[in-house]
Formats: C-alpha cells, structure tokens, sequence
C-alpha cells in the first residue's frame, strides 16, 4: 500500500498476520516492510523486484531512511547498481595468488613457455610471494637486484626477470586490480649487447661429428652382438641398424640443429606435414615458435638427407618428426649430449648454442644480418647484432673510404 511515512505511524504500527510493505508517497521507492513479528525495516526498491536494505526502523529514522535513499536513486539515475556497489570489494591479491590465479589462466592461453615464466617468477622473486601487489614497490625490485648481484647472478639473467615481472604487473593494471604499475620506473641493468656468442670452432665441429658417428657405430655393433647371442639361442633377433641411416634420433636431432638453426623445442613439435623434401622447405609454425609467427627455413643438402634417411625409416609420415620410445613428444636429450660433448672435449657449449652456430657460420659467410635474422625468426634486429662482429669486412670496407680521401688529398 502507497501512503505518506510518519515516524508516528510507523511506530503505532501493529503485527500483521503476513509481512506488509508500505509504500512511501512522498519519496518513489522508499519501503517499510512490517513483518508478522513486529520487526520493521526500511528498503529502497530501485527496480522491479530490486531493492536494498537501510536499516531496521528502531536503528534508523524516517528521516535517514529517506535520505538513503535519495542517495541510492541517484546512483541508479546515474547507472550504477547499488547491489554490485554495495558488495564487499575484494582485496588486492598477493603476488602468489595472481601468478597462480588470473595471470596463471593468462599465461596458459597466451605465452608458448608459460610453466618456465611462472615457475621462474615465482623462484627468482620467492620474497615477495606473500605481499599484494599495492604493497610491492620499485624499492624492492632494486634491493632484489642488489642481492641477485652480489650472489654473482647475471645482469642478463636479472634483466630478463625485471622484464617478466614488469609485464606481470603490467597486466593486474589492464585488468584494474592495480591503477598503476609501481614498477613502471624500474630499468633494466645497463649490459654488453654486443658479447660474443658460443660456436664451434671447425676442429670442434669435426670432433663432435666424429664422437657421433663413433656413437652410431658402437650402437651397431651392440645390435649385431645381442642379435648374435639370440641367434644362438634361438630367440627372435632384432632389428638390424645396418640396414638404416640412423640408430636413433640423437644424430639426425643434431645436424638438424645445426643445418636449420631451429630450438630444440620447435624440432619437437616439427611434423612430417610442415617438412617438404620435393620443394626442400621446412616450416616452423606459429604455433610452435617462440615468436608466434611462422618461418620457412629452406633445407641445405645435408639437412635434406637426414630428413630424407630420417623419414625412411620412422613409421609415421603425419605425426611428429620425432618421438620418443613411448611414442610422445620429446621434452630432452641431456643426457645423450652431455656425453657426447665429453668424448669431444667440448666445454662451455649448450645444445642452444648450436643455434648460434648455425647464425655465426652464416655471417661468417657472408650472409646479411637480415636474411639470418628472417631465418632465425628473430622479432627484435637487435638480437640479430649480436652476430654482427663475426663480419667484420663490412666495417673494413667503411673506414676505406678514408684511404681514398687521403690518396687524393696526396695526389693534390
């Protein structure tokens, strides 16, 4: 029912039998609900069926109802829902709930080696696991820059984690759990962009190829023993590996490494489908590249042979290229490299650095920068500089052109 609030009525209001709202006629959307047992509590009704609750009517007055709800009604002339507004807001999360919450779910859809990122941040910045994010500032990163420092840390390998949680809180800003990233101001440490990068030295290369070849070798002759022994027994022999090129993945693994150029992880997820041996093209797809976007590495003949003996003798011509004995993607090959390298006598060199090998043989050949970076599939031109000074004619031929201003000013 619709009539004019009083105090006085509203305290001379008895029980009903079911609970009653009064309608206030002087302010739309001021209720008195009565309820069987005589408690009386004021609501504003902003929409049909919608309505909040102000307070009982022996705490708050008539008066103080109505301008609550003033109030309310002029957040909805506005468009904002009073319910939602009035909801208890949730605090800022702490750094290790947002890297194993939100961030986690963002990381999964968007970033190719998300369990690394995430596991990394959480590693490299354990001390700040447990404090929210508004209370993480830039004082903090810089007193973990100190420390990872003085514990003889890499300026690299520190910039690379400034970076990872700089976009961390870059993206609780997008998402306004965060108004302003407090680590906007934070720089990266000042490093040598221009290192020298790791390859082999050709009397190097020629002392990996041989431990490789030694390698297929014994594991011929380990065949041809077994089966020798069975044979004699009577047991079903296995397969001969002098009837294939390669023993297993370890050798074509390699030279693929070294002929393309491409990460270990892009190998794993090579398919059959994206290798065409008639046009000798390999595709690393976006979906499989550290960058996201697709990259054709044209085939070198020995790149093409391993493909070709590879192919010849694996079962599946549509799947991936390589698989383990499980029939799964590979995930390593530590152990069989890290032997490999200690029969070379070869220190100081991963299984990346083949990469590097591969871009440095290139310069060294005189390739452009651009065309190794296209290969390569490198976004940034500047990662591609760091190859710069194994070309070092380029340069030469610049400061030549001092000699020919001082022949002529001679000849004068």
């Amino acid at each position: 029912m619709r009539t004019v609030l009083t105090q006085a009525m509203i305290e001379k209001m008895v029980m009903p039998v079911k609970p009653e709202d009064h309608r206030d006629a002087r302010l739309k959307g001021l209720v008195l609900r009565v309820m069987p047992r005589g408690v009386k509590s004021f609501y504003c009704e902003f929409a049909r069926g919608k309505r909040v609750w102000l307070g009982r009517a022996d705490a708050v007055g008539l008066a103080e109802a109505r301008d609550s709800a003033r109030v309310i009604l002029s957040e909805v002339y506005r468009g904002i829902d009073p319910i939602e507004a009035r909801k208890p807001k949730q605090g800022v999360p702490t750094f290790r709930a947002f890297l194993d919450g939100d961030y986690a779910v963002w990381a999964k859809a968007n970033q190719k080696a998300h369990v690394q990122n995430l596991k990394r941040l959480a590693t490299a910045f354990k001390a700040l696991l447990d404090k929210p994010l508004d209370k993480i500032s830039g004082l903090d990163v810089e007193r973990w820059r100190a420390g990872e420092i003085e514990r003889g840390l890499s300026l690299q390998t520190i910039n690379r984690d400034i970076s990872s949680i700089k976009a961390a809180f870059n993206r609780a800003v997008d998402w306004e759990l965060l108004g302003t990233n407090p680590l906007a101001k934070v720089k990266k440490s000042r490093t040598d962009d221009c290192l020298k990068v790791r390859f082999l030295s050709d009397v190097e290369e020629s002392r990996l190829r041989a431990v490789i070849d030694a390698r297929e070798e014994r594991r011929r002759a380990e065949r041809d023993s077994a089966n020798h022994w069975r044979r004699e027994r009577g047991y079903v022999q296995l397969p001969s590996l002098r009837t294939v090129m390669f023993t297993d993945h370890v050798k074509p693994l390699i030279l693929l490494s070294i002929n393309t150029g491409c990460r270990r992880g892009e190998l794993f997820d090579l398919t059959w489908p994206n290798v065409d041996l008639d046009r000798r093209i390999l595709t690393v797809t976006g979906a499989t590249a550290k960058s996201r976007r697709t990259r054709h590495i044209p085939l070198n003949r020995e790149a093409t042979r391993v493909l070709q003996g590879w192919r010849a003798q694996v079962e599946e011509e549509h799947g991936l290229v390589f698989v383990n004995e499980a029939g799964q993607r590979f995930d390593r090959v530590n152990f069989s490299w890290r032997h490999l390298l200690k029969d070379a006598n070869i220190t100081a060199f991963r299984w990346h650095d083949m990469r590097h090998h591969f871009a440095s043989r290139l310069v060294m050949g005189g390739v452009d920068l651009n065309t190794v970076r296209e290969l390569l599939g490198h976004s940034d031109y500047a990662m591609t500089l760091r190859y710069a000074h194994l070309a070092p004619e380029h340069k030469l031929k610049a400061v030549e052109v001092l000699d020919r201003r001082t022949s002529l000013a001679a000849v004068a």
